[in-house]
């Protein structure tokens, strides 16, 4: 199983910035889907960017233009810049990897991060 270590949460106040880290334990950032998501209590994980293999982005509506998701294949990280945070940011964010490791199926989570963005 590949081990996920998500890193960089904190706390911030509104309009700061922060950059999470996901390191991977195997050879597999550059290979499969990386994303991040974030759950607050009560509600739904969402997805909030991914990156896949080829190095298409996507982000979901509420971050676009303000985080930006990167990879380093040589250190098998994924990243996830995110300015201009506002107190709606505030969740666990959560690395995960999604796809095929030596022909097995992939799908691993980090153990979360905390942000929280004060107003």
């Amino acid at each position: 199983q590949v081990q996920l270590v998500e890193s960089g949460g904190g706390l911030v106040q509104a309009g700061g910035s922060l950059r999470l880290s996901c390191a991977a334990s195997a050879k597999i950032v550059r290979l499969n889907v990386m994303g991040w998501y974030r759950q607050v209590p009560g509600k739904q994980r969402e997805l909030v960017a991914n990156i896949t293999s080829g190095g298409t982005t996507n982000y979901v509506d509420s971050v676009k233009g303000r985080f930006t998701i990167s990879r380093d294949n040589a250190k098998n990280t994924v990243y996830l810049q995110m300015n201009n945070l506002k107190p709606e940011d505030t969740a666990v964010y959560y690395c995960r990897a999604w796809g095929t490791i030596l022909g097995q199926p992939l799908n691993s989570w980090g153990q979360g991060t905390q942000v929280t963005v004060s107003s």
